[in-house]
């Protein structure tokens, strides 16, 4: 499901006790990431939007996605402020997902970072109930919401400023690949999939489309979430990210591609 995943399961670590076949068959192991599909995640027709918007202006699409914040904070009863930043998750609540990295940071985050946090899951009880408390000891900052809705999160998608996805392990993932398509910058761990279609943004080439840490660690996590808060403050640079997420081809076109040109290599042989 990813280039780097085909690797990390060649590894005791993530192969299941597999490990060893799989490096015996390591010339026979391909990874390919997941699409998907442009037509249904589109912000320029999704229903679901408070706003439409596309990738055609970077201004354009950062005013619009403000309106659809504020829609979205009127919504979840946050305070209305297009200026706030906003930082979600859209995810299954297991450990997988990294929640004890948010588990372990997350209350600090909130006590000295200007921010809003949305959450949209459903999972274990003991992190339902751990979001549950974050929001009641910070009401104003905090909305969690122990359900599924597509339509939420739609919404959230193209709302937020910021997408945190801090996994443990990922063999693919969407919802990084979504919420570029909606122009949310990914905090993501290196890891899997994730690894292979979020790259760190860089000032100076201004190229990349989110932001990114290596080990999985609560601190380090804190610290890319701080730098993705601090470089919205700037607004020319995350105009510049935003352009550079939402122009991010990760279509089933491109993989679709890379499964072509395999199925013909294997008729080569």
């Amino acid at each position: 499901m990813s280039k780097t995943y085909a690797q990390e399961i060649q590894y005791e670590y993530f192969g299941e006790h597999l490990d060893g076949l799989l490096r015996s068959r390591k010339d026979d192991l391909y990874g390919i990431v997941n699409g998907i599909d442009y037509n249904i995640y589109n912000p320029a027709t999704d229903k679901n939007l408070f706003v439409n918007y596309d990738n055609s202006d970077a201004l354009t699409a950062f005013d619009k996605k403000c309106e659809n914040k504020v829609k979205l904070q009127e919504l979840l009863g946050l305070p209305q402020d297009r200026r706030t930043p906003m930082v979600s998750m859209v995810t299954r609540l297991v450990a997988a997902k990294g929640l004890d990295l948010v588990v372990r940071m997350m209350d600090e985050l909130l006590q000295h970072e200007d921010f809003q946090f949305v959450l949209l899951g459903t999972g274990d009880k003991v992190y339902e109930d751990w979001f549950k408390g974050l929001a009641w000891r910070f009401p104003s900052k905090v909305s969690t919401n122990i359900y599924f809705s597509n339509e939420l999160a739609q919404r959230i998608y193209a709302a937020s400023d910021i997408f945190l996805m801090p996994s443990n392990y990922e063999p693919c993932g969407i919802g990084q690949l979504i919420a570029m398509r909606y122009g949310a910058a990914p905090v993501v761990r290196e890891t899997g999939g994730l690894k292979d279609t979020v790259r760190q943004y860089d000032k100076y080439e201004k190229e990349g489309n989110g932001f990114v840490f290596s080990n999985y660690n609560a601190h380090e996590m804190m610290y890319s979430l701080k730098r993705a808060l601090s470089t919205y403050a700037n607004f020319e640079i995350w105009i510049q990210i935003l352009s550079n997420a939402m122009n991010s081809d990760y279509s089933w076109k491109q993989s679709a591609q890379e499964y072509k040109d395999l199925y013909q290599k294997l008729i080569n042989k």
